[in-house]
């Protein structure tokens, strides 16, 4: 790997044209991505890769007129320092907020390593390159800048970002709060049961972890079975039955762990503990997701879940 001194105007000019290329592709995958949750921004991202297409060939013009038509192939991964890009479906995967913050970080990365870059040579004829390109990569971000008011006023804007919360509440939290929810409360009852019918804190921890662990798969598998999520917008099966199957699991190993204490008491102590905070976390989901009231959502869920537990606790001492 050679560092950006050691590269000829020749090949410097030839990884700018390489580099803008990638860019533009970036820009057209995120285009292609986003178009049907997010047509504006979808459409933001189409004409910035318009953009980087006509800087290359701006480029190109330059290279054929000072170096003739060949261009070397120069990649950025061969420069030591050059600025890296993250996979496009991973940054997908985050969100259209991290799409658009890392989009508007790869014209500043650009124009930073450019400004860098000239302040570390000592050619003149390297320096001037190095540092037109870095006027032009701040150009191409307040173009960036002018594209994105265009094409996302505010109006629009806070109609995307509307839409991917309530995609996000649909494909994620739903799911999470109903295996929660089963996990929390559906094996209270088995495992205080066997608790105090035993006084066994193991054979409670070993009750407790066989009927979160079923929960979890009959969840998962019932979740993933309920919707295929092509009319409802809910989402792939696979992200729902694997969300709601593990937050199942997470609702009933909470009060199961403390039964690794070898005394009973102690034990049951702890699992009442681990009981409240587990339905208060679940309040909570209600009251910020799903715009429960506050009092309302935590007076269902600890009825419910007090309701359970006494049947636990009953029939473990019957």
């Amino acid at each position: 790997m050679r560092s950006l001194t050691e590269l000829t105007e020749r090949e410097l000019l030839a990884l700018a044209i390489a580099s803008e290329e990638e860019d533009g592709r970036i820009y057209a995958d995120f285009a292609h991505e986003l178009r049907s949750d997010y047509p504006d921004s979808a459409q933001m991202f189409s004409d910035m890769a318009d953009e980087e297409n006509e800087h290359r060939r701006k480029l190109i013009g330059l290279f054929q007129a000072r170096f003739g038509a060949h261009i070397p192939f120069v990649q950025r991964q061969e420069v030591r320092g050059w600025v890296q890009r993250k996979p496009v479906w991973q940054v997908r995967a985050q969100g259209i907020e991290a799409v658009r913050r890392h989009v508007q970080q790869m014209e500043q990365d650009a124009a930073y390593f450019y400004q860098q870059a000239a302040a570390r040579t000592s050619d003149a004829g390297i320096r001037q390159l190095l540092g037109d390109l870095a006027a032009d990569e701040l150009r191409h971000e307040r173009t960036a800048g002018e594209i994105q008011q265009k094409r996302l006023p505010g109006d629009v804007r806070t109609s995307e970002d509307e839409g991917a919360q309530r995609r996000f509440v649909l494909q994620v939290i739903q799911p999470g709060l109903v295996g929660l929810m089963d996990g929390s409360v559906s094996t209270l009852a088995p495992v205080f049961a066997a608790a105090f019918a035993t006084r066994d804190p193991w054979n409670a921890f070993l009750v407790g972890l066989a009927a979160s662990l079923g929960a979890g798969i009959s969840m998962g598998f019932a979740e993933a079975l309920a919707d295929d999520g092509k009319l409802s917008g809910r989402g792939t099966p696979l992200l729902r039955g694997l969300v709601c199957g593990l937050m199942t699991i997470a609702g009933g190993i909470g009060h199961t762990l403390p039964y690794l204490i070898n005394d009973f008491v102690t034990a049951t102590i702890a699992a009442g503990i681990v009981v409240v905070i587990e339905l208060l976390a679940i309040a909570w989901v209600q009251w910020r997701f799903m715009e429960t009231p506050p009092l309302s959502a935590a007076a269902k869920v600890m009825l419910g879940g007090a309701l359970v537990l006494a049947t636990g606790i009953l029939i473990g001492n019957a």
